[in-house]
């Protein structure tokens, strides 16, 4: 059975939490937004709701990813001192995607919204890069032999590059490419990564 590697986030009482899935890449939060009681019926009420719970969820969003943890030390909050860096982060909460929505019969909403970790870790270190021409196969691959604690900003033989941490390779995944990670220092994970580029995703597959 898939066991993913889920961290839960709490921060503040009044937000709510945010859930960490290692294994997807995705902070996910929930969002609830209360029909106007003054609107004539609850189908007017619904569209403000919506807009509402979706706020909501993305003020979660934006208030506890700065627990994630940074490989080699500190977490995202260290960074936001840097107005490029917040500025980034803020286009990338604003971006958040919707993961389910819910209606309520009196018009409210509840929503449940996701921001990709690989969002957050491009946005402290410059933004999205165009691809390159040699950004080709592997579209993915398996990184085995190292046991690292989950973070953003690992570098893979030197490449940075979006990562996810597995306990077990999922089905799409099984024919990718596999390496053997020689060992790990800070936020370096030393290894050959063959034809991989810094658009492959690099699964980090946990020792058994």
């Amino acid at each position: 059975m898939h066991r993913a590697l889920v961290l839960a986030v709490v921060l503040s009482p009044t937000l709510g939490h945010a859930d960490v899935d290692w294994s997807k890449g995705l902070m996910t939060a929930p969002g609830v937004g209360l029909a106007d009681r003054q609107a004539p019926n609850p189908a007017v009420a619904r569209g403000p709701a919506r807009r509402r719970a979706e706020d909501a969820a993305r003020a979660t969003l934006s208030a506890q990813l700065a627990a994630l943890p940074i490989a080699g030390g500190g977490a995202v909050k260290d960074r936001l001192g840097d107005p490029a860096v917040k500025a980034r982060i803020d286009t990338a909460v604003a971006g958040a995607f919707v993961v389910s929505a819910d209606p309520e019969t009196d018009g409210s909403w509840r929503v449940t919204m996701a921001v990709g970790l690989d969002a957050i870790r491009q946005a402290m270190s410059g933004g999205p890069r165009a691809l390159a021409a040699s950004d080709g196969a592997p579209v993915a691959t398996v990184v085995e032999g190292v046991t690292v604690t989950p973070a953003l900003g690992y570098a893979i033989g030197g490449l940075a590059a979006a990562t996810v941490f597995v306990t077990e390779v999922p089905a799409w995944a099984k024919s990718a490419p596999r390496i053997k990670a020689r060992g790990v220092k800070g936020a370096a994970i030393d290894a050959d990564v063959g034809k991989a580029t810094a658009a492959t995703l690099f699964l980090i597959l946990a020792k058994g």
